[in-house]
């Protein structure tokens, strides 16, 4: 998609301020399940304004986030300026501007499924150190929830390309392929974001397939969110319920 570089340009606010971080038991998960240790060099692909580099960042790593999308890449700039391991670079998947050989774990946070794969796949084997570790994440809204069974109408009402554009498209099938010829793990945490009503809209306009201010249709979409919120909040606040998809396996050597 010729846009997926900059959807998200219009929205850096809201998605600093509302999109969801990741579970406290990650980190603990990586140095258990992917042999994860501080002295280690990440480059988080896809890195946005920086919330899943911040994870490996207080585990102690030199951090490398790559990021095509200008403001988002200031924004983590500013987020993250007090971490001197945190090295911001303008690149995109298929050209990370990171050396040969020159890392230890590749990690995908909420980025895997705008990448084209092919492309990608080379550029991860050539920059990766032998017996590197490749990080796919993802949030998905927890499907059980009633609040995300209502909302869920809500995106399919007033999405502009929703089905065209989420990670929900990404199938274990195509992820296998990535890592072939190895393997993959996967592992599911849990993860909650609460909000009130302001902050449930700001979560909604920080989604790029969803109408922002500008749009035509905003003003029956705070109708029906405020619906939804007045439906489901418990004093105040709605829980967004998530849970957290997390892939471990090597970096495919690509020839």
């Amino acid at each position: 998609m010729s846009d997926a570089k900059q959807r998200f340009s219009d929205r850096v606010e809201n998605y600093f301020k509302y999109r969801p971080g990741y579970p406290e038991q990650l980190i603990p998960l990586l140095q258990r399940e992917a042999g994860l240790q501080p002295e280690q060099v990440v480059a988080d692909i896809g890195s946005g304004t920086g919330f899943s580099a911040k994870l490996f960042l207080d585990n102690g790593n030199v951090v490398y986030g790559v990021e095509p999308n200008e403001p988002m890449r200031k924004a983590a700039e500013g987020f993250l300026r007090e971490y001197p391991a945190f090295r911001s670079l303008h690149g995109s998947s298929e050209a990370t501007g990171l050396p040969d050989k020159s890392v230890d774990v590749i990690v995908c946070a909420q980025a895997f499924h705008w990448f084209d794969k092919e492309a990608t796949k080379r550029e991860f084997s050539r920059i990766a150190k032998p017996e590197a570790q490749l990080i796919l994440i993802w949030n998905d809204r927890k499907p059980d929830d009633p609040f995300q069974e209502g909302y869920s109408q809500i995106i399919d009402q007033f999405s502009i390309d929703y089905q065209q554009v989420t990670h929900r498209n990404i199938t274990d099938e195509q992820i296998a392929t990535f890592y072939a010829p190895g393997k993959f793990r996967k592992f599911v945490l849990h993860y909650e974001q609460q909000f009130d009503l302001q902050g449930l809209i700001g979560r909604v306009v920080s989604s790029s397939y969803m109408p922002n201010e500008q749009h035509p249709n905003y003003p029956q979409l705070l109708d029906a969110l405020a619906d939804i919120y007045h439906a489901f909040n418990k004093n105040g606040l709605i829980t967004f319920a998530y849970e957290t998809r997390v892939y471990l396996g090597p970096v495919a050597s690509v020839q």
